[in-house]
């Protein structure tokens, strides 16, 4: 596959302008909706103890505004992607460098969460059998975004400036 002439081609554009705020804003409403199974269906809980069926005020706002940071990531995500694509389309140097810092914490984000998600689960952390489906969808997903930002970082199926530009023909004419 050919490299494209903007450092977010459509594949990616679809994916973190589209993809990334859709999942994040259902996450969001499924937290607003139900936070309680948000909450509970994050790991495992021991047979012994089983999860509270009503949360304290506390836990409600953690899990709504930790889904609402999330849902804003994704949305910012859409804002600058589309900005970009659209006041920086002929300027790819430019568009690639902002589409790096953004890309860059997002890739450390997706990084840190899944190794945080797997210590927080203690010695339980390789039991996937005992895994919720919640917690599934956290691990897949992630990778579901995770590869595709380690596949933009490595300059896959997008035009990157050191490799694709083209070079200035001059001439030095002596006179």
């Amino acid at each position: 596959m050919q490299p494209s002439a903007s450092a977010i081609p459509d594949f990616y554009y679809a994916l973190f302008a589209f993809y990334e705020p859709a999942l994040t804003i259902f996450g969001f409403i499924g937290a607003v909706h139900d936070p309680a199974t948000t909450h509970n269906a994050q790991a495992p809980w021991p047979a012994d103890n089983t999860p509270p069926t009503t949360l304290p005020k506390a836990s409600i706002v953690t899990v709504i505004q930790l889904a609402h940071v999330c849902a804003l990531m994704g949305v910012v995500n859409f804002f600058v992607l589309t900005a970009i694509r659209k006041h920086l389309s002929t300027q790819l140097p430019v568009q690639e460098k902002i589409v790096f810092a953004l890309m860059t914490p997002l890739l450390m984000g997706d990084c840190m969460h899944l190794f945080v998600t797997l210590w927080a689960l203690g010695d339980q952390r390789w039991d996937v059998s005992q895994w919720s489906p919640m917690l599934w969808t956290t691990i897949v997903l992630g990778f579901s975004l995770m590869i595709p930002r380690i596949m933009w970082h490595l300059g896959i199926w997008r035009y990157v400036d050191t490799r694709d530009r083209q070079a200035d023909v001059t001439t030095n004419e002596k006179e």
